[in-house]
Protein backbone atom coordinates (compact mmCIF):
# COMPACT_ATOMS: atom_id res chain seq x y z
CA UNK A 1 0.00 0.00 0.00
CA UNK A 2 1.57 3.53 -0.81
CA UNK A 3 2.70 4.98 2.31
CA UNK A 4 1.73 8.89 1.82
CA UNK A 5 3.76 11.80 3.52
CA UNK A 6 3.15 15.18 3.13
CA UNK A 7 7.14 16.21 1.44
CA UNK A 8 9.23 13.54 0.39
CA UNK A 9 12.71 13.79 1.66
CA UNK A 10 14.97 11.43 -0.47
CA UNK A 11 15.08 8.22 -2.45
CA UNK A 12 16.11 5.23 -0.26
CA UNK A 13 19.09 2.96 -0.32
CA UNK A 14 16.59 0.18 -0.63
CA UNK A 15 15.80 1.55 -3.94
CA UNK A 16 19.14 2.00 -5.50
CA UNK A 17 19.53 -1.74 -4.11
CA UNK A 18 16.98 -3.20 -5.63
CA UNK A 19 17.70 -1.76 -9.76
CA UNK A 20 21.37 -2.84 -8.76
CA UNK A 21 19.99 -6.49 -8.34
CA UNK A 22 17.63 -6.12 -11.22
CA UNK A 23 20.45 -5.21 -13.50
CA UNK A 24 21.99 -8.25 -12.36
CA UNK A 25 18.69 -10.35 -12.51
CA UNK A 26 17.14 -8.64 -15.76
CA UNK A 27 14.75 -11.61 -16.37
CA UNK A 28 11.18 -12.60 -15.50
CA UNK A 29 11.61 -15.52 -12.57
CA UNK A 30 13.48 -13.10 -10.67
CA UNK A 31 11.45 -10.19 -11.48
CA UNK A 32 8.24 -12.21 -10.00
CA UNK A 33 10.13 -13.03 -6.94
CA UNK A 34 10.77 -10.04 -5.76
CA UNK A 35 7.85 -8.31 -7.17
CA UNK A 36 6.33 -7.44 -3.77
CA UNK A 37 10.19 -5.57 -3.09
CA UNK A 38 9.92 -3.53 -6.64
CA UNK A 39 6.40 -2.25 -4.97
CA UNK A 40 7.47 -1.28 -1.44
CA UNK A 41 11.32 0.04 -2.41
CA UNK A 42 10.53 1.32 -5.90
CA UNK A 43 7.10 1.78 -6.95
CA UNK A 44 5.79 3.57 -3.56
CA UNK A 45 9.02 5.59 -3.38
CA UNK A 46 8.47 7.07 -7.05
CA UNK A 47 4.53 7.75 -6.61
CA UNK A 48 5.30 9.12 -2.96
CA UNK A 49 8.17 11.59 -4.79
CA UNK A 50 5.28 12.66 -7.73
CA UNK A 51 2.72 13.34 -4.94
CA UNK A 52 5.23 15.85 -3.54
CA UNK A 53 5.68 17.16 -6.54
CA UNK A 54 2.38 18.59 -7.41
CA UNK A 55 2.31 21.52 -5.15
CA UNK A 56 5.04 22.80 -6.38
CA UNK A 57 5.23 21.97 -9.86
CA UNK A 58 1.72 24.20 -10.10
CA UNK A 59 3.95 26.94 -8.83
CA UNK A 60 7.15 26.65 -11.02
CA UNK A 61 4.89 25.32 -14.40
CA UNK A 62 1.54 25.17 -13.59
CA UNK A 63 0.27 23.80 -17.23
CA UNK A 64 3.11 20.43 -16.03
CA UNK A 65 1.22 17.94 -14.60
CA UNK A 66 2.32 15.55 -11.83
CA UNK A 67 0.17 12.21 -11.77
CA UNK A 68 0.70 9.89 -9.17
CA UNK A 69 -0.46 6.42 -10.80
CA UNK A 70 0.73 3.25 -11.83
CA UNK A 71 0.15 3.18 -15.68
CA UNK A 72 -0.48 6.23 -17.80
CA UNK A 73 0.86 9.05 -15.22
CA UNK A 74 4.45 10.59 -14.38
CA UNK A 75 6.11 7.02 -14.01
CA UNK A 76 7.29 5.03 -16.91
CA UNK A 77 6.94 1.68 -16.76
CA UNK A 78 9.37 -0.70 -15.59
CA UNK A 79 8.57 -3.17 -18.65
CA UNK A 80 10.76 -2.49 -21.76
CA UNK A 81 9.38 -2.40 -25.45
CA UNK A 82 11.71 -5.72 -26.89
CA UNK A 83 9.85 -5.70 -30.12
CA UNK A 84 11.90 -4.16 -32.46
CA UNK A 85 14.72 -4.19 -30.17
CA UNK A 86 17.99 -6.07 -30.32
CA UNK A 87 18.46 -6.17 -27.17
CA UNK A 88 15.77 -8.63 -25.47
CA UNK A 89 16.05 -8.01 -21.62
CA UNK A 90 12.20 -7.28 -20.05
CA UNK A 91 13.13 -4.35 -17.81
CA UNK A 92 14.13 -0.84 -17.72
CA UNK A 93 16.86 -0.81 -14.36
CA UNK A 94 15.99 2.54 -13.63
CA UNK A 95 13.50 4.70 -12.44
CA UNK A 96 12.27 7.35 -14.87
CA UNK A 97 9.49 10.21 -14.20
CA UNK A 98 8.50 12.42 -16.94
CA UNK A 99 6.23 15.92 -15.67
CA UNK A 100 4.44 16.30 -19.04
CA UNK A 101 2.36 19.51 -20.56
CA UNK A 102 -1.21 19.07 -19.77
CA UNK A 103 -1.65 19.10 -23.41
CA UNK A 104 1.32 16.33 -24.13
CA UNK A 105 0.95 12.91 -25.92
CA UNK A 106 3.91 11.24 -25.28
CA UNK A 107 7.31 11.42 -24.09
CA UNK A 108 8.75 13.68 -26.97
CA UNK A 109 6.17 16.54 -25.49
CA UNK A 110 7.62 19.69 -23.73
CA UNK A 111 8.76 18.15 -19.79
CA UNK A 112 10.66 18.01 -17.05
CA UNK A 113 12.19 14.62 -16.01
CA UNK A 114 14.04 12.92 -13.51
CA UNK A 115 16.24 9.94 -14.05
CA UNK A 116 17.47 7.54 -11.08
CA UNK A 117 19.72 4.63 -11.81
CA UNK A 118 22.61 3.37 -9.67
CA UNK A 119 25.54 4.72 -11.85
CA UNK A 120 23.29 7.45 -13.36
CA UNK A 121 21.16 10.35 -11.96
CA UNK A 122 20.33 13.47 -13.87
CA UNK A 123 17.55 15.65 -14.05
CA UNK A 124 16.49 17.00 -17.40
CA UNK A 125 14.34 19.55 -19.63
CA UNK A 126 12.79 20.45 -23.07
CA UNK A 127 11.94 18.28 -26.01
CA UNK A 128 13.13 15.12 -26.52
CA UNK A 129 13.41 13.79 -30.18
CA UNK A 130 10.23 15.98 -30.93
CA UNK A 131 8.31 15.31 -34.39
CA UNK A 132 9.19 16.99 -37.35
CA UNK A 133 6.59 19.61 -37.22
CA UNK A 134 7.32 20.44 -33.76
CA UNK A 135 10.92 20.43 -34.62
CA UNK A 136 10.51 22.95 -37.34
CA UNK A 137 9.13 25.60 -35.18
CA UNK A 138 11.43 25.53 -32.21
CA UNK A 139 14.40 25.88 -35.44
CA UNK A 140 12.10 28.74 -36.97
CA UNK A 141 11.52 30.29 -33.50
CA UNK A 142 15.65 30.41 -32.96
CA UNK A 143 16.02 32.40 -36.80
CA UNK A 144 12.89 34.52 -35.85
CA UNK A 145 14.17 35.31 -32.35
CA UNK A 146 17.95 34.43 -32.06
CA UNK A 147 18.17 37.01 -29.17
CA UNK A 148 15.74 35.38 -27.02
CA UNK A 149 17.02 32.04 -27.44
CA UNK A 150 20.17 32.75 -26.68
CA UNK A 151 18.76 34.73 -23.35
CA UNK A 152 16.68 31.49 -22.53
CA UNK A 153 19.92 29.38 -22.86
CA UNK A 154 22.60 31.61 -21.76
CA UNK A 155 20.20 32.64 -18.93
CA UNK A 156 23.06 32.23 -15.68
CA UNK A 157 21.04 30.81 -13.42
CA UNK A 158 20.22 28.00 -16.53
CA UNK A 159 23.60 27.34 -17.49
CA UNK A 160 24.85 27.01 -13.74
CA UNK A 161 22.68 23.84 -13.59
CA UNK A 162 22.14 22.63 -17.08
CA UNK A 163 24.11 21.91 -20.00
CA UNK A 164 22.70 21.34 -23.53
CA UNK A 165 22.76 17.74 -24.98
CA UNK A 166 21.54 15.49 -27.71
CA UNK A 167 22.07 14.57 -31.22
CA UNK A 168 22.51 17.06 -33.47
CA UNK A 169 22.90 16.92 -37.44
CA UNK A 170 26.01 17.03 -39.31
CA UNK A 171 24.71 19.70 -41.90
CA UNK A 172 22.23 22.39 -41.41
CA UNK A 173 18.46 20.91 -42.23
CA UNK A 174 17.18 21.78 -45.31
CA UNK A 175 16.03 25.82 -45.95
CA UNK A 176 18.25 26.98 -42.99
CA UNK A 177 20.96 29.38 -43.73
CA UNK A 178 24.47 27.83 -42.70
CA UNK A 179 25.84 31.04 -41.73
CA UNK A 180 22.96 32.19 -38.97
CA UNK A 181 24.91 32.95 -35.82
CA UNK A 182 23.00 30.14 -34.06
CA UNK A 183 23.20 27.26 -36.60
CA UNK A 184 24.65 24.60 -34.06
CA UNK A 185 21.38 24.98 -32.02
CA UNK A 186 18.96 24.88 -35.46
CA UNK A 187 20.96 21.49 -36.23
CA UNK A 188 19.90 20.04 -33.03
CA UNK A 189 17.66 17.08 -33.12
CA UNK A 190 16.55 17.41 -29.71
CA UNK A 191 16.00 20.44 -27.37
CA UNK A 192 16.88 18.75 -23.92
CA UNK A 193 19.07 20.11 -21.32
CA UNK A 194 20.39 18.09 -18.58
CA UNK A 195 21.59 18.34 -14.91
CA UNK A 196 24.05 15.90 -13.70
CA UNK A 197 23.61 14.28 -9.88
CA UNK A 198 24.73 11.25 -7.80
CA UNK A 199 23.43 8.73 -6.03
CA UNK A 200 24.50 10.52 -3.06
CA UNK A 201 22.09 13.35 -3.98
CA UNK A 202 19.11 11.70 -4.51
CA UNK A 203 19.30 10.33 -1.15
CA UNK A 204 20.23 13.42 0.83
CA UNK A 205 17.28 14.47 2.79
CA UNK A 206 17.22 17.94 0.20
CA UNK A 207 16.90 16.32 -2.51
CA UNK A 208 13.26 17.53 -3.43
CA UNK A 209 14.66 21.03 -2.97
CA UNK A 210 17.42 20.09 -5.57
CA UNK A 211 14.68 19.01 -8.29
CA UNK A 212 12.75 21.89 -7.40
CA UNK A 213 15.37 25.23 -7.89
CA UNK A 214 16.58 23.18 -10.62
CA UNK A 215 13.20 23.34 -12.36
CA UNK A 216 12.64 26.99 -11.11
CA UNK A 217 15.68 27.27 -13.10
CA UNK A 218 15.03 26.21 -16.24
CA UNK A 219 11.93 28.54 -16.69
CA UNK A 220 13.52 30.58 -19.48
CA UNK A 221 14.16 27.60 -21.83
CA UNK A 222 10.88 25.98 -21.09
CA UNK A 223 9.43 29.12 -21.89
CA UNK A 224 10.73 29.57 -25.28
CA UNK A 225 10.07 25.93 -26.20
CA UNK A 226 6.66 26.18 -24.99
CA UNK A 227 6.36 29.57 -27.09
CA UNK A 228 7.94 27.82 -30.45
CA UNK A 229 5.31 25.10 -30.36
CA UNK A 230 1.98 26.77 -29.87
CA UNK A 231 1.38 25.76 -26.12
CA UNK A 232 1.08 27.71 -22.91
CA UNK A 233 3.61 27.63 -20.18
Amino acid sequence: MLRMASRFASFEPETIRFLEQLKANNNREWFKENKSRYEDDVLDVALRFIISMQDPLAEIAPRFTAVPTRVGGSLMRVYRDTRFSKNKLPYKTNIGIQFRHEQAKDVHSPGYYVHIEPDNVFLGVGMWRPDSDSLRKIRERIVARPAEWQRARGDRTFARKFSLGGESLTRPPRGFDKSHECIEDIKRKSFIAMSELSVDDCLRPQFQRTVESSFRAAEPYMRFLCKAVGVRF
